[in-house]
């Protein structure tokens, strides 16, 4: 870490400062593990308990928009992995583009998944009021609750990494944001959608659509 990054109070040199922003961004991202956790073991302990239900109702999900925004995600991790490299070598444009190219995949993201529950809800496969549910016994409908909360957690917390990567995107883009000096700015915000997007996307669509 170049020693004319700023440092602020209380530290005293630019390593310790980054390895604050580290360690507290590493105990930020354990407690988000933790609350997916939850939802991960209470999805594992229904398919140990009730494999054949579950199985039948994860066939009733839309697997090929799933592969799809999979492979969104991917592709925009790897975006922000770029990013921070760029960040890292002083390339402020490039770093810019490549966080904002993330946050639009992470949008494209968004806009299928918003199709797929438009999908579930007219085949009566979201538990929500209004509809006539389809399901065939009680474990399917706690099936369909838990897919519902997971995957709408998840996606507030996509929301949320995506307007930080569009506000990086413009404050290193105009300067705000001195390269590579701060580089550890972009570094942390790439930790979170790292998690966010590669850690519990894929564990999601591993554990719910699942066959």
């Amino acid at each position: 870490m170049p020693d004319t990054e700023p440092v602020a109070e209380p530290f005293t040199d630019p390593r310790q400062q980054h390895r604050a922003a580290m360690m507290g961004m590493y105990v930020f991202l354990g407690s988000e593990i933790m609350l997916f956790g939850g939802l991960f073991c209470v999805a594992a302990a229904m398919r140990m308990a009730h494999s054949a239900e579950i199985v039948h109702a994860s066939h009733a999900l839309h697997f090929g928009i799933g592969g799809m925004n999979t492979a969104i995600l991917l592709t925009s991790s790897l975006l922000v992995a770029l990013g921070v490299e760029s960040a890292k070598t002083g390339q402020a444009g490039s770093s810019a583009r490549r966080f904002a190219g993330a946050s639009m995949s992470g949008l494209a993201f968004l806009a299928p998944k918003a199709y797929e529950y438009r999908l579930e809800f007219a085949e009566g496969l979201l538990p929500v009021p209004g509809i006539e549910a389809r399901y065939d016994t009680s474990i399917q409908h706690l099936f369909m609750n838990l897919y519902l909360s997971a995957t709408a957690l998840h996606a507030a917390h996509l929301t949320v990494g995506i307007l930080l990567l569009l506000l990086l995107s413009f404050q290193t883009a105009r300067g705000a944001i001195a390269l590579p000096q701060r580089s550890i700015v972009l570094v942390v915000a790439g930790l979170y959608w790292h998690l966010v997007d590669v850690g519990l996307g894929l564990s999601l669509s591993g554990i719910l659509f699942g066959r």
